[in-house]
């Protein structure tokens, strides 16, 4: 896969739609490496922060844990092409997260996904969220794909 991937391209791989969709762009990929790095533009406008804290917007956990998710996906359909093809589905697992400190609206988020064991049916990976290189959430997910 090419490395500067468009948008429409993040489309055609995430099977999550507007307003799920929480991939703005793929900044990296390295297959040798098994590394992504995504970005997540955060915005006032997106519309979880009616409800989360309206005086006081932060973006919620379930939303990072998400995005880490949805860049798994992509690095997982980087390294492994013929399967990401056919379209399969996957299914989060388990999750293992910290999270350090908030991310707010105007917070462009950078989603570091490093793959630790990826399998034709499963992976599991290191994921970091970002933000000015501070780490605003870490997890490791294991996650399995059905084609």
């Amino acid at each position: 896969m090419e490395e500067n991937w468009t948008i429409e391209k993040i489309q055609e791989i995430l099977p999550q739609k507007y307003p799920f969709l929480f991939i703005d762009r793929v900044i990296e990929f390295s297959a040798q490496e098994k590394r992504i790095v995504c970005l997540k533009n955060v915005s006032i406008n997106d519309y979880f922060f009616q409800g989360h804290f309206p005086e006081n917007p932060i973006l919620p956990g379930v939303i990072i844990i998400e995005a880490m998710a949805q860049a798994s996906i992509l690095l997982f359909a980087g390294l492994k092409p013929e399967i990401a093809k056919k379209k399969p589905t996957y299914f989060l697992g388990k999750v293992e997260a910290k999270f350090l400190r908030p991310v707010r609206p105007g917070d462009c988020m950078k989603l570091e996904v490093q793959g630790l064991k990826l399998l034709d049916k499963s992976g599991i990976v290191s994921a970091k969220a970002k933000v000015n290189n501070d780490v605003a959430a870490e997890a490791q997910l294991i996650f399995g794909v059905k084609v």
